[in-house]
């Protein structure tokens, strides 16, 4: 279908909840081939549709010797075990810091005929589960940092040569880091 520009911090439709999906026609499934397109073109494990500017309950994934996609997912934790690995994401380019995560999950939601889907996830893929769901929850990975490394990222992300840009938003450019995210 397309590849999308990835929205970056600073995008408010990156801290906004995305809309639970209710139509299963050609406009999600075309929401779901761009999201692929636009995963693979940038070679990322996981993309939410908020990231390409959509309010849209669907992510898609491409990790874990696994591909597909989610519609109005949810997971549950299986187990207690967490893990602490590096953890990126497209919409915040060349930061990667130790995140806390559930080692293995299950996720269910509908596919875009709006039939069930489940599945038992661990490794990357259970961190893309979490990571991707946050993103339609208006959450970026930078809030589930520890306070020392939610410090290291700002600091870098000041610094990065795309922050304050009007690439970052789609056009709307925040005088402070402050305006652009509340980070909490």
């Amino acid at each position: 279908m397309s590849v999308h520009p990835v929205r970056l911090f600073g995008d408010p439709v990156l801290r906004t909840p995305a809309d639970p999906v209710t139509s299963f026609d050609d406009r999600l499934a075309r929401t779901v081939a761009d999201l692929m397109d636009t995963v693979a073109h940038e070679e990322g494990a996981g993309l939410a549709a908020p990231q390409i500017g959509l309010s849209t309950r669907v992510f898609v994934y491409s990790c874990g010797g696994r591909e597909g996609h989610l519609v109005n997912p949810e997971w549950e934790p299986i187990g207690e075990e967490k893990t602490h690995v590096n953890e990126g994401c497209l919409s915040i380019p060349g930061i990667s810091l130790p995140t806390e995560r559930f080692a293995r999950v299950r996720a269910r939601g509908v596919d875009v005929h709006g039939e069930p889907v489940s599945f038992e996830a661990e490794g990357i893929l259970a961190r893309a589960v979490q990571h991707e769901t946050d993103h339609l929850d208006g959450v970026l990975f930078l809030q589930r940092l520890t306070p020392e490394r939610r410090r290291e990222a700002m600091a870098e992300i000041r610094s990065a040569s795309w922050f304050g840009s009007a690439a970052v938003s789609g056009g709307v450019i925040y005088d402070t880091l402050s305006d652009a995210m509340a980070v909490r």
